[in-house]
């Protein structure tokens, strides 16, 4: 099983010093390639899925796995040709969590070298970026408004020191501006709101369940509008969302889709698997279990 392993050099915390501290063992066992600078991560898997490889692993975070698995699209039947691994080595880690990988480093290689594959389903979001059509797949959530400001607004220096209370932070300072309003359309239904979060898995930010009837693998997505966030809506949230995860259902409307529409009438960002896209307006689409992903043997 011939792997890839694409690590960022920059990464910085316990997990990914722990990883360099492994780099001969790791460069014995697969081929090793850093990256120097953002999108070097998309194009080195586009290139080791050209070159053979079997199996591409995201060593790194959300964003780190994000550029692999669109390099791994950018090559024609990418996804039939190479298997997507995960070493999580970032602040989060959400896809790795909804995919059961142990978050030790030693134990998410033998996860790897053992080679179990699953399929699930491949989300994609149309959108547009300076003037210009685009299109890109994500892992395992999406959102407008609200935490995607928040990603704008967190700086990279603070999020290594502090954390995911970085991102905590940052959404906080985005509630003290005005948000725009979003709708998010499938068919006849429609629902308007100041946040909308999207997920194909369960989780969001870590242990939080915020799409409790997701699931990787039925083709859909399911869409989580919040109708208002303000302090109100935080003071209702935060109990529950901290001792069990989840969301008072009072305070959002649910639904899922195969396809639907994100648009706003003022700029409202866009983010997908915890990296910043763009703006609104924005088109999502999955298709059904096209994804092969090495996960834990069950």
């Amino acid at each position: 099983m011939r792997t890839c392993v694409i690590f960022n050099p920059a990464a910085r915390g316990d997990k990914a010093r722990h990883f360099r501290k492994h780099l001969e063992e790791f460069g014995m066992q697969s081929t090793l390639r850093q990256t120097a600078a953002a999108g070097d991560a998309r194009r080195l898997a586009a290139e080791a899925v050209r070159e053979g490889f079997e199996v591409v692993v995201a060593a790194g975070g959300d964003g780190t796995l994000n550029e692999v698995l669109n390099g791994i699209g950018d090559v024609p039947d990418g996804f039939e040709r190479a298997r997507l691994g995960v070493l999580p080595l970032g602040t989060v880690n959400v896809f790795a969590q909804e995919l059961g990988v142990p978050a030790r480093l030693e134990a998410a290689w033998n996860t790897i070298q053992r080679g179990c594959e699953a399929r699930i389903d491949l989300p994609w979001v149309a959108y547009e970026a300076n003037g210009v059509s685009a299109r890109r797949c994500f892992a395992q959530m999406a959102g407008a408004g609200l935490d995607a400001r928040a990603i704008e607004l967190v700086k990279w220096q603070i999020k290594k020191l502090i954390g995911p209370v970085a991102y905590v932070l940052a959404g906080l300072h985005a509630m003290l501006h005005a948000s725009a309003k979003i709708t998010a359309a499938s068919g006849s239904r429609s629902v308007q709101g100041d946040l909308v979060l999207i997920g194909n898995g369960r989780l969001y930010g870590g242990k939080y369940r915020l799409f409790p009837n997701a699931d990787l693998r039925d083709g859909l997505l399911e869409v989580c509008v919040f109708p208002r966030v303000n302090w109100f809506t935080l003071a209702r949230c935060s109990p529950r969302l901290l001792l069990n995860g989840t969301l008072p259902a009072s305070t959002v409307q649910m639904f899922q889709a195969e396809t639907f529409t994100l648009t706003s009438s003022s700029p409202a960002p866009l983010q997908i698997d915890g990296e910043l896209l763009g703006h609104l307006p924005a088109s999502f689409s999955i298709q059904r279990t096209r994804l092969r992903v090495i996960v834990p043997a069950s």
